[in-house]
């Protein structure tokens, strides 16, 4: 079949089995077109968690996402159209690493990323996404000692933000580790009259100096979004996975966006496909669930980061 096919039929099955199709802004153009509910992590943990007149998810993203789905949707069956899309992050840290931490750290906080996996979060004292991640650090009794897993790029970016202490995970974005301060000061050279906006994930976020320059944001995927459709600019630097443009082009169609080229790419997110959307609904597989154990321990944190604005 070809693509118009393709969305024929997955429109046709989804209606005849009541399925929410989620997808990330990193997804493939064609999936970000044909989803129910398009954001990023923090809005489509919130979408996942309330929607009620639906019996299947389709998480077109990577695992740690639909697992977080699996856990707050109340039972429903979590589909994704690639079980191997996998993410950097997740796979750097492991429940065993948190239950080590906190027997040398008794009364320490642990602050996990939301792209971990629920073996990890069912371990974690509050999860945050890079939407909330300053407000939920900033909610920590002062003086309480803090582990923040598993990016070391978001985690400094958090300490010279907040100016809070904190341990710090060794862990990193494959895509965003390639955007360092020299690439940020490229970008400056080459578009002069653009603003330009950064993921927090970035190598550079942390780098005091990237803070002092003029016209650069620090802003999650959806943070970016926002301030393409509100700004007074024209020209624009993405300093994220590079398919985030495709929303921004379709509904901003009169201003200029540049990306980071082949190193903002995410080879992960590309697994998934209009093919494999297509068979996943057909066959209701591959399932991802999380044992009710693991998910009954895994929503408290998520809940608390979901309950911070």
């Amino acid at each position: 079949m070809d693509n118009m096919e393709l969305i024929e039929q997955i429109q046709r099955v989804k209606h005849e089995k009541r399925v929410a199709i989620l997808a990330h802004y990193y997804s493939r153009p064609e999936i970000q077109d044909i989803c129910d509910l398009l954001g990023d992590s923090l809005e489509l943990s919130r979408a996942a968690a309330s929607l009620t007149d639906v019996d299947i998810i389709l998480f077109c993203g990577v695992n740690f996402m639909a697992e977080t789905a699996s856990v707050v949707s109340g039972g429903k069956k979590v589909l994704v159209p690639d079980n191997r899309a996998g993410c950097s992050l997740a796979e750097s840290i492991k429940a065993q690493d948190l239950i080590e931490w906190k027997e040398r750290n008794p009364g320490g906080v642990i602050v996990s990323y939301v792209n971990t996996t629920a073996d990890v979060k069912a371990y974690t004292d509050i999860c945050c996404t890079s939407s909330n991640a300053v407000k939920v650090v900033e909610s920590i009794e002062p003086g309480k000692k803090i582990l923040f897993l598993p990016d070391k790029n978001l985690g400094a970016y958090l300490k010279l933000v907040t100016g809070r202490e904190m341990e710090i995970w060794h862990g990193d974005c494959c895509v965003h580790e390639r955007f360092d301060s020299a690439l940020l000061f490229k970008m400056r050279e080459l578009h002069p009259n653009a603003d330009i906006l950064v993921h927090p994930e970035s190598r550079c976020s942390g780098d005091p100096s990237a803070h002092k320059m003029d016209r650069v944001w620090f802003y999650s995927t959806s943070g970016m979004v926002k301030h393409v459709e509100r700004s007074e600019s024209k020209e624009f630097v993405i300093l994220t996975e590079r398919e985030i443009l495709h929303q921004m082009r379709k509904r901003n169609p009169e201003k200029t966006l540049f990306d980071a080229g082949e190193r903002a790419i995410c080879g992960q997110m590309k697994r998934n496909t209009l093919e494999k959307v297509y068979q996943a609904l057909v066959n209701e597989s591959p399932q991802i669930s999380v044992d009710p154990e693991t998910a009954a321990k895994a929503i408290v944190p998520i809940k608390r980061m979901l309950d911070i604005l």
